[in-house]
C-alpha cells in the first residue's frame, strides 16, 4: 500500500451500483462512458475498483478487456495510486483510456503502446442542431448486414457491438438498399442520463455532402428526449470530424490518452 494512505481509502472491488452512481455522477460528462455501464445492458460484464472517490472500470464485455480511468487534476494522485495497485489484477492484455498522466501507474507492470491522444466532447451547445438538416431513419436488428457493409467500406478499424443496435440508437441514410451514412451509440442509458456516441461513419463515395453532420444531428435529438448528456470521444488529431461535431454543438470538455497494455512477462 502506497506510503500515507490511511487504511479506509484502501482500494476494494466495489459492488454497490448505488454509491458507484453517486460517485460517478459528480461529474457525468467525465463519466458518462461508466455511467452507462451500470446499467443492466452492460453491468455483467464489468468489474469496478475504488479507492476514495476514484473508481476503475475494466470492461470485459469487449476483446481485449478495457480499463477506463479518468479523474480531474485534483484526483489523479489517488487515481494513480488506485490504478498502481489495481495493476496486478488486470489482464495481461487490455486497452485503457486514460486521463493525462496516469499511464506511469501501470508502467512498472505493462508494456504501454500509445493509442493516440483523444478528446471527449460534449453536447453543450444543442441550439446548433437547429441549424444542420436531420437526415436517416432508426435502424434494427435486419440492418446489421449493410451496417457491417458499410463500415467494412468507411470505416474497418471501428468497434462495433451489434447488440446496441437493439437500442434503437442508429441512424442511417440508405441509397438503395445500401446504407451510406450512420451515426449510433456506444452507451444509452436513460436511467442514468447519459449517452455516448460512437460508430459515425460515411461512405466514402458519398462524403462532403453533409451526410454525416446529418445523421448525427438526428441521432443527438433523438438522444436528447431521453438523456441529459451526451459525449463522443475522437482522437484530436482527427480535425474533420472535430470539426463536424462543433458544427452540431459539442465543444471539447477533457483530453485523454488510450494505450494498449501488455503484461511486462506476456511481452517478453
Amino acid at each position: 500500500m502506497t506510503s500515507g494512505w490511511r487504511a479506509e481509502v484502501a482500494v476494494r472491488a466495489e459492488h454497490d451500483r448505488v454509491v458507484l452512481a453517486g460517485l460517478l455522477g459528480r461529474d457525468p460528462v467525465l463519466h458518462a462512458y461508466q455511467l452507462g455501464d451500470l446499467d443492466d445492458f452492460f453491468w455483467p460484464f464489468t468489474s469496478w475498483f475504488r479507492r476514495g472517490e476514484q473508481v476503475v472500470l475494466l470492461y470485459h464485455g469487449v476483446t481485449p478487456p478495457t480499463v477506463l480511468a479518468f479523474a480531474a487534476p485534483a484526483g489523479r494522485a489517488e487515481m494513480a495510486a488506485l490504478l498502481a495497485e489495481v495493476a496486478p489484477v488486470l489482464p495481461a492484455r487490455s486497452y485503457a483510456h486514460l486521463s493525462p498522466g496516469l499511464v506511469g501507474a501501470l508502467s512498472g507492470s505493462f508494456r504501454c503502446g500509445p493509442g493516440g491522444r483523444h478528446r471527449r466532447m460534449a453536447l453543450t451547445d444543442p441550439g446548433r442542431l437547429a441549424g444542420v438538416a436531420p437526415a436517416g431513419e432508426v435502424l434494427g436488428a435486419a440492418d446489421l448486414p449493410a451496417l457491417r457493409r458499410l463500415y467494412g467500406r468507411a470505416y474497418p478499424d471501428n468497434w462495433f457491438d451489434a447488440r446496441m443496435v437493439e437500442t434503437g440508437q442508429y441512424v442511417g441514410v440508405r441509397d438503395g438498399g445500401e446504407l451510406v451514412a450512420v451515426a449510433g451509440v456506444h452507451v444509452w442509458s436513460p436511467v442514468y442520463g447519459v449517452a455516448a456516441l460512437g460508430n459515425v461513419a460515411t461512405d466514402p463515395r458519398w462524403r462532403g455532402r453533409g451526410l454525416g453532420a446529418g445523421v448525427v444531428a438526428a441521432l443527438c435529438a433523438r438522444l436528447r428526449e431521453t438523456v441529459s448528456h451526451v459525449v463522443l470521444n475522437v482522437k484530436a488529431d482527427n480535425v474533420a470530424a472535430v470539426r463536424l461535431y462543433e458544427r452540431v454543438g459539442f465543444t471539447r470538455v477533457a483530453d485523454y490518452e488510450e494505450f494498449t497494455l501488455t503484461a511486462s512477462a506476456a511481452a517478453g
